[in-house]
């Protein structure tokens, strides 16, 4: 995806975010989230879009912690979350293509790594923010769900703090049965390693294969669906460990 699709896309999905919130009220609970109620999932966002925004505005080349999470409720902070949502969009938008900053992993820039992932950062939460309502939630286009489902696999869990890892080597294949997309990631005591292998390159015998419309994939491998969204074939053993164990933190 270019980095103007990601900014779109950033921009669209913290509308419909905010607007969920606002309906559902920040007191609402959040059921992809458990625990959370709409004012833990607005604080958070805010906090992480002002965070990333920083290091796009100023340039940081190192790591700087959160500024932390506003002190706020009610319309007083949707009204936050909108206004800090408009500044990581305008700064990534006016952002000079060679920017020089820090990022957490491999991208073809650091402008390239930021508005990809506050795009999948907020469709995701736009997830949570629309499950708070109780209906239908907007659609994750395929293109933009293949990317994010990349994302995880090559970007997330190739870190050291990956917490998926097998005693003996195992093999997880991921398919998006809309879209030639696949991956096969291999399981071993050490981060797992993800490569991409669309269409028939993706043929060869695994433990165990995940496949799904390449939203049900996304949806579920950030644990927003659970694994009854897509199908399991072989070993669920292996499906499960996933599961229990991929989930992505803030500390």
């Amino acid at each position: 995806m270019k980095i103007t699709e990601y900014i779109h896309s950033l921009a669209a999905d913290g509308r419909l975010l905010a607007d969920a919130a606002e309906e559902a009220g920040t007191g609402a609970p959040v059921p992809t989230c458990p625990g959370w109620q709409v004012r833990e999932l607005l604080r958070h966002t805010a906090m992480v879009h002002t965070w990333a925004a920083a290091f796009v505005t100023e340039g940081h080349t190192s790591y700087v912690p959160d500024g932390g999470e506003p002190d706020l409720d009610g319309p007083e902070l949707i009204a936050r979350f909108r206004e800090g949502h408009r500044q990581l969009v305008d700064a990534l938008g006016s952002a000079p293509e060679d920017l020089d900053c820090w990022a957490f992993f491999p991208a073809p820039s650091p402008l390239a790594f930021w508005a990809r992932r506050q795009a999948h950062e907020t469709t995701v939460h736009r997830v949570d923010a629309e499950s708070a309502l109780g209906r239908d939630l907007s659609p994750v286009a395929p293109a933009h769900a293949v990317d994010g489902v990349d994302e995880l696999l090559r970007g997330f869990h190739a870190r050291p703090k990956s917490r998926v890892r097998t005693e003996t080597a195992r093999t997880l294949r991921v398919r998006a049965t809309d879209t030639e997309a696949a991956w096969t990631v291999r399981l071993s005591n050490e981060p797992p390693a993800a490569v991409r292998e669309d269409g028939t390159a993706a043929d060869s015998p695994v433990d165990c294969e995940l496949s799904g419309t390449a939203e049900q994939l996304y949806l579920t491998l950030w644990n927003r669906l659970p694994l009854t969204a897509v199908t399991v074939t072989g070993d669920a053993d292996l499906a499960r460990l996933w599961r229990e164990n991929s989930s992505v933190t803030w500390s």
